[in-house]
This record gives C-alpha cells, structure tokens and sequence, in this order.
C-alpha cells in the first residue's frame, strides 16, 4: 500500500494534505523519514508515525447502528439524511455501506462495514441468513396467517415467498391490532409488509431485531452505532 492512501485512510486529510504533511518529514516508516507519497509499504509488518505518534491501520470497518425513523440505508442521497450521515468522520473514512436495506420508516438493526466480500456472503440468497423483525400490525393476526407464513404467501407481483416463521407476541381485539416476531430467509423489496398485505393486514411499525447471529444491542438508541466485537465479527464470517 502506498502511504499517502495509508495516510488518508486513517484520517490525515486529502491526498493533497497528505503529500503537504509528508513534504514537512513528519512521518516515519520503520524510524526513516519518507516524503515521497507513491512509498510503498505493508501494513501489516512496518510501522508507521506522524509527529512520533504511531499510526494504526485496519483494513475494515463493523459497525452495528440502530436505524432510526425517517433515514435512509444509502451511502449518499442528494435530499435525504442517509444512515452514512450518522456516523462521525473517523469512521466516515473507511467507507462503510449498509449491508441491505431498511425501508425510510423502518427501524432497528443494520450493519455498516466496508468488507464487500461478508457483505455479500450475507446478502447471498444462497446463504439463507435469517433476518428477524418486530412488527405491529393493523389487524388480527392469526394461526391462519402463521400456517400461510410457513408455506410461503403470494405477493402482489406473483412471487411466492420461501416459508417464514411468524410469532404471535399479542393480539387486541377492541383496538383490531397485533404484536408479532417474524423471521425471513430472503430480503425482497418491502417484504415483511408486503406478505402482511397477502394476508388483508398493514404493517404500521416494523423494526428489524436480528440478522444471522446478531442482535441489536438494546442499549443502542435511535441513531446510534458502535463496532462490533471480534467475537461478533467471527459469527458473522461464520455465517456467511
């Protein structure tokens, strides 16, 4: 890897302010001083400083964020705040992304990281990752609709979705509404709402709770993230 993107990677400026900070003899590899940008070195065996300070690299970034209300699962929108917005500059530099999507109004569990090889192995329709979501429901929930769940229902556009469980946690029969757990296999477009209107049903809260081994950490408030733990980070790869 070169330095000046080694540099820019961990937060020392732009490349152009990377190359001013090098012509200044600030940074060190292995105790020599480098100016040049296009140095070559390997991140994992030599050591680098700024000003004497030891400079650590990582290659990824995990982060798990409790997706609040009203943002998006995008890197960059030109009028909507993305969930990217949320995140301060020093985990901004890695150039994490979403791993799926959560709908504007959906809520709760995402993963951000900028390994595309696990992001895809967990998107994989192959892989079958498990993704459970919380829901309140317009409706009486029944045993019907769980019978219907499990084979798989007809959405709007003729696809037939592959078996999900669903969990009945309440019912109000005055107030004609449900509380319920279901887990998917597949992520389509607007899913989960999408197989409560096959069953004559409307969604009107839906958070994602779980995806593959993870779960959201509860003491994460509406828009705030932290990283993942190796240990978190070894089930996933695991996983996927």
């Amino acid at each position: 890897m070169r330095i000046d993107k080694l540099l820019a990677n961990t937060g020392y400026g732009s490349r152009k302010e990377v190359k001013k900070l090098l012509k200044t003899g600030a940074v060190q590899i292995n105790d020599t001083v480098v100016k040049d940008p296009q140095t070559h070195l390997d991140p994992e065996t030599d050591q680098v400083t700024v000003h004497g300070e030891i400079v650590v690299y990582r290659e990824f970034i995990y982060l798990m964020m409790n997706k609040p209300d009203g943002v998006i699962s995008a890197t960059e929108d030109d009028r909507e705040e993305t969930v990217i917005d949320l995140l301060e500059m020093e985990d901004q530099i890695y150039e994490p992304f979403p791993v799926g999507r959560l709908d504007k109004d959906t809520v709760g569990l995402l993963l951000l990281t900028n390994d595309g090889q696990l992001a895809h192995q967990l998107l994989s329709p192959k892989k079958h990752v498990p993704k459970t979501y919380y829901a309140k429901i317009a409706g009486l929930v029944t045993e019907k609709d769980i019978e219907a769940f499990k084979r798989g229902v007809t959405l709007d556009d003729g696809y037939i979705t592959k078996p999900a469980e669903l969990v009945i946690l309440s019912t109000n029969e005055e107030e004609n509404r449900s509380e319920i757990e279901l887990t998917i296999m597949e992520g389509k477009f607007h899913q989960v709402k999408r197989m409560f209107e096959a069953v004559d049903k409307k969604v009107t809260f839906l958070m994602r709770i779980k995806m593959g081994p993870l779960s959201l950490d509860e003491s994460l408030k509406p828009g705030e993230y932290r990283e993942l733990d190796d240990e978190e980070v070894e089930l996933l790869k695991q996983t996927s």
